[in-house]
């Protein structure tokens, strides 16, 4: 073959655009496939993307409920902590109330407790006096009654005479006993 021929049959076989007829074949074949792609697999494709927009937006409102729900129990219980410890803190109050009353009453009980047990104290004591002084009395009366009747060589029989004698010898030394303790 000629050069020339060669060179004009490559020049129009350029290897940069293709012939026409695969051009025309190829853009059939492309929009066959895309049409049964768009036609068969793109509402696949958007129904799952749809499903999951909605699990993810479901999740999410899920979560915000959630947390909406978890605010208000953190509320509530903050709540019940604070009424808790403002009831721990009236009860304690109440408790020591209580407690100083209970000491001040079992003050005021030992105290009425005491003032009887020396009542009593002073009561026995003034009753154990009166009955030695009453029993010192007969004896000293007798002793000294025995004892003038000697001194004096005659009897003191007479009751009368005898309680006369025996009160004015005791009130003599009751009388010396006073002015000695005032002495001191």
């Amino acid at each position: 073959m000629n050069p020339l021929v060669q060179l004009a049959a490559e020049e129009e076989q350029n290897p940069l655009i293709p012939p026409i007829p695969e051009l025309v074949i190829g853009l059939l074949a492309f929009v066959i496939v895309f049409g049964l792609l768009a036609w068969k697999l793109l509402p696949n494709i958007n129904k799952v993307l749809d499903e999951r927009r909605e699990a993810i937006e479901g999740g999410m409102e899920k979560a915000e409920a959630a947390k909406t729900e978890a605010q208000s129990v953190l509320e509530q219980y903050k709540a019940q902590l604070a009424e808790a410890r403002h009831e721990a803190a009236r009860l304690r109050q109440e408790a020591t109330e209580q407690g100083a009353a209970i000491i001040q009453e079992m003050k005021a009980e030992g105290q009425r407790q005491r003032e009887e047990i020396v009542a009593a104290g002073h009561t026995q004591i003034e009753a154990d006096r009166k009955s030695a002084a009453s029993a010192l009395r007969r004896d000293v009366g007798k002793l000294a009654t025995d004892l003038a009747g000697k001194l004096v060589g005659e009897s003191l029989e007479d009751s009368a005479r005898q309680s006369r004698t025996i009160d004015r010898f005791l009130d003599e030394l009751e009388d010396g006993a006073s002015t000695a303790e005032a002495a001191r």
